[in-house]
């Protein structure tokens, strides 16, 4: 105002709009495939929280809204727990129904699966319990007979069209409606988490058709699971829930803290583990995970447990299919067993991801991946052929995984424990001894064996193709087959060896010594260990799954070992293999960065570059300005005093810039192209000539992140993961020399680890 009186002689300066005293829609937002600003994030919610903590002190009203603002965090997770149990539990009882629906329906109501049917029916027996007269194989109802050759080949046929059908639809409607529902999803909830932007990927079309697809792929007897996509699907509910709440709605980082806490809920529903649920958020997929976080993840993965038990989908009041308890201790010989079923797992993740990673860059170089929907019809065909043979691959995965984790007791009918000489056994418990195995439980082995190699070949290809897909139920059940095998081959050993050193002491003929069932459970874990690398929150996410508490050493053993073998192997999981192959913009905080580079190695531009593109911080008009935007296609541009001194004063971002000059353009007089932008606190007195000036300090950053030209790139690395930085100017002696971006630091890792450095981008 000042400056204002002294210019009245040469002209009466017209009022200037400055964008700090009027917030204008837009300014702060992110373009798609943009990443967040997270300081800019954490200092605009610090603003926030400043002021309602001011104002609560002079009203009531203002007090009760800085109470509802403290409590809307506790509120949201609520919702989101609520939603996302609900969903689960529909997904499990619809899956259930439709992969019986591949063998058969039930006359009696259609909508029950094969057990509810025959829970509902007075006419069963004992001996006969696992066959039903209300419920009808397909060869029953079209040819009235379930026996023979012919009623094989045309219960064989429907298996199969209808695994085509689920496929098909699972398929065409991700292509149509929701491409992002396809694939796992934690890949790039990872990348968000980080700071990273796709828009529509955490939506309401993407939850919609996710829920749908990913019914319709379990039941079509693909080697894929659901547990993955469950997070995916729990983040949505929390990504559409945050627009409820303005604190959530308008900060990016505030944000993404609700979906580290959706992730745990995810796992929570999937496997029934809420603390495994938070761990795995905390371990393998947060970014960001503050202590306040934490209490808001556990919270909404007890209340998504809970809601998903009030549902009871698999009526045995258990959230899992294959929740089993195991009675008898472990001996300490049986840690060599374990840790060699860690090596297996180790050797398979390793093999799984160079395997699984190769195919998917096939299909994305070359034509295979112009035809997903063919390429899903003949992977179901291909799967479901080779399946329908074999009971053990014609029954759905986790119903594989629940009979393989099972304690053969008195009451099973499974072939897996038809052992010999069954009747001389004292039927007083459940517990059974040692026995020999029969021709049943060898058939059972070879089943079995064929139905390992079926699994580790199609999970490679079908993992990553335009379904939704989870990875943790194939690789579990690989680990368990495995698991069964080495179990069994255990239990006849000892049965037939007591005498042996390694087993005298402490399995005497008789006894109940090896638990085959345990085996699986320790190979699964394995499996899954090998495969994504988790290992905590695996172990906690496995002894929650059973409920056995005293084979955490056992667990910790198989899942440490796996870790070391495939790390060994290669050092990526599953998904920083599936993050670099798609190219997003994410810097792996596990990652060392070891070179002696320098910032200015780093830096844009280089030598042979033209110079940075900066804007001064006056004597710039817009049409000036203007031009620079249309130009180049940078996300922001350096501020500088002037193009001579290069003295840096600021950063401006591009959208921010598009937005404030053509609203400008819009609400303020007399702005045309010949204007003055001006970025100093003081507009300079103006000739009565000139056009408006404008204002636009308001949207300058004032403390971009500097560093020398000569600082350590490890450091910069390290700056940018621990802030969560898009970009960091390198000065020298306060000269601006140039800019360094996230993507420019991945690229340099890229080249240093003789990888294409082009592969950074959003592909």
């Amino acid at each position: 105002n000042y400056l204002r009186r002294i210019g009245n002689g040469l002209k009466e300066a017209p009022k200037l709009m400055d964008f700090l005293d009027e917030p204008l829609p837009g300014v702060g937002t992110y373009e798609d495939f943009n990443t967040i600003d997270w300081v800019r994030e954490k200092s605009k919610d610090r603003d926030r929280h400043r002021e309602i903590a001011s104002q609560s002190k002079e009203s009531t009203w203002a007090l009760m809204k800085s109470i509802s603002d403290a409590f809307s965090g506790w509120l949201l997770m609520l919702f989101v727990g609520l939603m996302s149990g609900a969903l689960a539990g529909g997904i499990d009882i619809s899956a259930h129904w439709m992969t019986d629906l591949k063998e058969g329906v039930c006359l009696s109501a259609f909508w029950f699966n094969h057990e509810h049917c025959c829970w509902n029916s007075n006419e069963n027996t004992f001996q006969e319990r696992d066959k039903c007269p209300k419920w009808k194989s397909w060869a029953e109802l079209i040819i009235g007979s379930n026996d023979g050759p012919f009623a094989y080949i045309m219960n064989y046929v429907m298996y199969v069209c209808w695994a085509l059908l689920f496929s098909f639809l699972a398929v065409s409607l991700v292509r149509a409606f929701a491409p992002y529902a396809c694939g796992s999803g934690i890949p790039e909830i990872k990348t968000i988490l980080s700071g990273f932007i796709i828009r529509g990927y955490l939506g309401k079309w993407t939850l919609m058709i996710k829920t749908i697809t990913l019914v319709l792929a379990v039941s079509s007897g693909l080697s894929l699971g659901k547990e993955g996509p469950l997070v995916h699907v729990a983040c949505c509910c929390g990504n559409i829930l945050c627009h409820l709440f303005t604190k959530y709605r308008k900060n990016e980082a505030k944000r993404r803290e609700v979906l580290s806490a959706a992730a745990a809920v995810g796992v929570s529903v999937a496997f029934g583990a809420p603390i495994g649920g938070v761990l795995f958020s905390l371990e393998e997929v947060s970014y960001y995970f503050p202590l306040k976080t934490l209490w808001r993840s556990f919270f909404a993965a007890l209340v998504a447990a809970f809601t998903l038990r009030s549902i009871n989908p698999f009526g045995n009041s258990r959230l899992v299919l294959f929740y089993v308890e195991f009675h008898s201790p472990w001996h300490l010989v049986e840690l060599v067993p374990f840790v060699l079923l860690g090596i297996f797992g180790g050797i398979w993740g390793a093999f799984f991801i160079r395997a699984n990673i190769m195919w998917c860059r096939r299909r994305k170089t070359t034509r295979l991946g112009h035809y997903p929907v063919l390429e899903v019809l003949v992977v179901t065909a291909v799967t479901a052929v080779l399946a329908f043979p074999n009971s053990y691959t014609r029954m759905s995965t986790s119903e594989l995984i629940s009979e393989l984790f099972n304690d053969c007791g008195l009451l099973d009918s499974s072939q897996l424990c038809n052992y010999a000489n069954v009747s001389d056994i004292e039927r007083g418990s459940n517990a059974l001894p040692d026995r020999p195995a029969s021709h049943d439980v060898y058939t059972a082995m070879w089943q079995l064996a064929l139905a390992l190699v079926f699994k580790m070949l199609i999970t490679v290809v079908t993992f990553g193709m335009k379904v939704p897909s989870g990875l943790f139920i194939p690789s579990m059940a690989v680990g368990a087959i495995a698991g069964r095998l080495l179990g069994v081959g255990m239990e006849q050993l000892a049965y037939y060896h007591h005498d042996w050193v390694l087993f005298r002491g402490w399995c005497s003929p008789g006894a109940d010594c090896i638990t085959p069932g345990l085996y699986a459970m320790v190979g699964a874990a394995a499996c899954l260990g090998g495969v994504t690398r988790m290992t905590v929150s695996l172990v906690v996410i496995m002894f929650e799954l059973t409920g056995g508490l005293e084979y955490i050493v056992p667990l910790m053993a198989a899942t440490m070992t796996s870790k070391w073998v495939a790390d060994a192997l290669g050092r990526e999981g599953i998904y920083e293999a599936h993050i670099r192959l798609n190219g997003y913009p994410f810097l792996e905080p596990k990652e060392e960065f070891s070179h002696k580079t320098l910032a200015m190695d780093v830096m844009r531009p280089r030598r042979s570059d033209p110079p940075l593109s900066v804007i001064t911080q006056d004597g710039m008009s817009v049409e000036e300005v203007e031009t620079l935007i249309t130009d180049t296609s940078y996300s922001g541009f350096p501020v500088v005093v002037s193009h001579e001194s290069q003295r840096l004063v600021g950063f401006v971002l591009r959208r921010d810039l598009v937005i404030s000059i053509e609203n400008a353009r819009q609400r303020q007089d007399g702005v045309v192209s010949t204007s003055q932008i001006f970025f100093t606190e003081y507009t300079p007195p103006q000739l009565p000539s000139s056009p408006s000036p404008l204002k636009l300090r308001g949207i300058l950053d004032l403390s971009p992140f500097t560093v020398t030209d000569h600082t350590a790139m490890d450091i910069v690395v390290d700056i940018f993961r621990k802030l969560g930085l898009r970009q960091c100017l390198v000065t020298h002696n306060g000269r601006l020399l140039g800019i360094i971006t996230k993507k420019d630091i991945l690229k340099h890792m890229a080249q240093i680890a003789n990888r294409d450095p082009d592969s950074i981008l959003f592909n």
